[in-house]
C-alpha cells in the first residue's frame, strides 16, 4: 500500500514538474524580443538551387539558345509550356513563339533538366503576383533575358558542331540532303 502511495505521489510530482517546465518555457519566450523579418523591405537570400521563375537565356554571342526541340514541353507534368519552331535567318532552329502559363507551373524543374541547350533555367525569384490570372501567361519576350544565366559561357552550337549560315549538306562529313521525291517508286 505504501508503494502505491509513493508511486502515485511520484507520478503527481513528475506531472507537476512537466507542467511547470512548459509554463517556464512559455514565460521565457513571452518576454523575448520577437525575431520578425519585414518581408517587403528585407528579402532573405535564397539558396542557389532554388526553383522559381523560369527564364530563357542567350548564348555568349547574343543569340537565343532555345532551338524549340519541345523536350521541355514534353517533360512538363502539368503541360504549362507550349511553343512553335521555325528556322531563323541564319539556318538555325529557334522558337517562333514560346509560352509558359505560370498559373499552372509547379516549379518542379523537369523542363530545366530536359533542355539540351541550357536555354531554359529556373531562377530563385519566387514571389511574383498578378491581379488577373491571365497575366500569368508569359510570352517569349517576357521570358528572354540578355545573359547566359547559370552557364554564361556555354554555347550549344559550339559543342554540337553545327555550322550555321551555310547551306544544308555543306558541313564537314555531312551528306547532301535527300530529295524525298526522287526515291519514291
Amino acid at each position: 500500500m505504501a508503494d502505491e502511495k509513493q508511486s502515485l505521489l511520484g507520478a503527481v510530482i513528475e506531472g507537476a514538474a512537466g507542467l511547470a517546465g512548459s509554463y517556464a518555457a512559455t514565460l521565457t519566450h513571452l518576454f523575448r524580443k520577437p525575431v520578425t523579418e519585414q518581408y517587403p523591405e528585407y528579402k532573405r537570400p535564397m539558396p542557389a538551387r532554388t526553383r522559381g521563375r523560369i527564364i530563357l537565356t542567350r548564348s555568349p554571342d547574343g543569340n537565343e539558345r532555345c532551338v524549340a526541340c519541345y523536350l521541355c514541353s514534353g517533360a512538363c507534368p502539368v503541360n504549362c509550356i507550349s511553343m512553335q519552331s521555325e528556322e531563323g535567318e541564319n539556318g538555325r532552329r529557334r522558337a517562333a513563339w514560346f509560352r509558359i502559363n505560370f498559373a499552372r507551373c509547379i516549379y518542379c524543374g523537369l523542363c530545366e533538366e530536359a533542355c539540351p541547350t541550357l536555354a531554359l533555367q529556373l531562377t530563385p525569384e519566387f514571389a511574383f503576383c498578378k491581379d488577373d490570372i491571365a497575366d500569368f501567361v508569359y510570352e517569349k519576350e517576357q521570358l528572354l533575358v540578355d545573359h547566359g544565366g547559370k552557364h554564361p559561357d556555354y554555347d550549344f552550337y559550339a559543342h554540337a558542331g553545327v555550322a550555321a549560315g551555310t547551306p544544308k549538306g555543306s558541313h564537314i562529313d555531312e551528306d547532301e540532303p535527300v530529295d524525298v521525291k526522287s526515291i519514291m517508286p
